[in-house]
């Protein structure tokens, strides 16, 4: 498989463009910052006043480099309009140097769900136009036409933290749904509400969540949605990353990490086999194909902890990745070498 990479100044600009994007969204703090723990883990929040009344809004997991930003909030809000300025350079670069955009029915929503809150509140994009923005990530060129043969838009959060988190989107992503023209699709079953289509387009969006045995629906509080509950997505979506989509000056969002997405896309596309899902899982086997090339290469050791985690999850797990592989000889031979 041959792999052509991004030069070094498109892979600079992505990442200076990242680091733009959250220094924007740390700089709208305007409030004092609140610690909440829970389960061993600290989370920040900040707390205004709105009147009245005491307001708290989610900010994310304490990390050194969202406290570091938090740290430098005034700083970074005087920087403001060369900051924006300096984003729409970084852009306008990325797409010189041949960076796949988002098509404008994509970007748009994913820019109102990002205004929302949507990514702040633990929602991470999974699926293809997550696996588009690993350009940017790992720096290598992606095929367009893979790509382009999908007009579905995935979005997973986990349930229990969307309950934990106490905060909510600023607009609710059904109305925000109906705005773009998408209809919603209901439940066979019970009619609840977790996926929609466009009325004048193919696309689809899905809301879903790590099942662990029942795959039902369930509602995420966070984000106002419900969702679909799914077997061996909370391997995906733990300890997501933030990503950039192209469009306009840029749009932050979340995404799982590459290698997770790799190593989940072998277990999906053996689920797949044998139901109407057969020409998914060939689409899952490509891009795990092509991430695992990169990453045996470029990340070894993070490639080869997702797989060995995934493995050790138990019987199951290593039956439906073995499966994959024995289709794939070239990547069993890559992920046999990593253990």
């Amino acid at each position: 498989m041959e792999i052509t990479a991004h030069s070094r100044p498109a892979v600079v600009a992505y990442q200076d463009l990242l680091r733009l994007h959250l220094d924007e969204r740390a700089s709208g703090l305007v409030g004092t910052i609140e610690e909440r723990k829970r389960n061993g883990r600290t989370y920040l929040y900040e707390k205004f006043r709105i009147g009245t009344e005491m307001v708290s809004r989610y900010l994310g997991e304490d990390k050194p480099d969202l406290r570091a930003r938090l740290e430098r909030a005034e700083a970074l809000k005087a920087e403001a309009d060369e900051r924006r300025k300096r984003m729409t350079r970084l852009a306008r670069t990325l797409r010189a140097e041949g960076f796949i955009t988002t098509d404008r029915d994509t970007g748009s929503l994913l820019l109102a769900f990002s205004r929302a809150g949507v990514f702040r509140l633990g929602g991470t994009l999974v699926g293809t136009t997550a696996y588009s923005l690993y350009q940017g990530d790992l720096g290598v060129r992606m095929d367009y036409e893979e790509l382009a043969q999908t007009g579905d838009i995935d979005f997973a959060s986990f349930e229990r933290l969307s309950v934990a988190l106490e905060d909510k989107v600023e607009e609710n992503p059904n109305e925000i749904l109906k705005s773009l023209k998408f209809d919603p699709v209901p439940g066979v079953n019970d009619r609840q509400v977790w996926k929609w289509r466009q009325s004048r387009s193919e696309a689809m969006v899905e809301f879903l969540t790590p099942a662990f045995g029942d795959e039902s629906v369930k509602p995420l509080p966070a984000l106002g949605v419900s969702a679909q509950a799914l077997n061996y997505l909370n391997f995906l979506i733990a300890d997501p990353i933030h990503a950039v989509a192209l469009y306009r000056s840029g749009v932050l969002v979340q995404i799982p990490r590459p290698e997770r997405f790799a190593i989940h896309k072998l277990i999906v596309a053996d689920r797949r086999q044998g139901g109407p899902d057969q020409l998914k899982a060939r689409k899952d086997r490509a891009q795990a194909e092509f991430l695992v090339a990169v990453l045996a290469e470029d990340r070894p050791e993070e490639l080869t902890e997702a797989y060995e985690d995934a493995l050790s999850r138990g019987p199951r797990w290593r039956e439906r990745i073995e499966a994959s592989l024995k289709r794939m000889p070239e990547t069993e031979q890559r992920l046999s070498a990593l253990v």
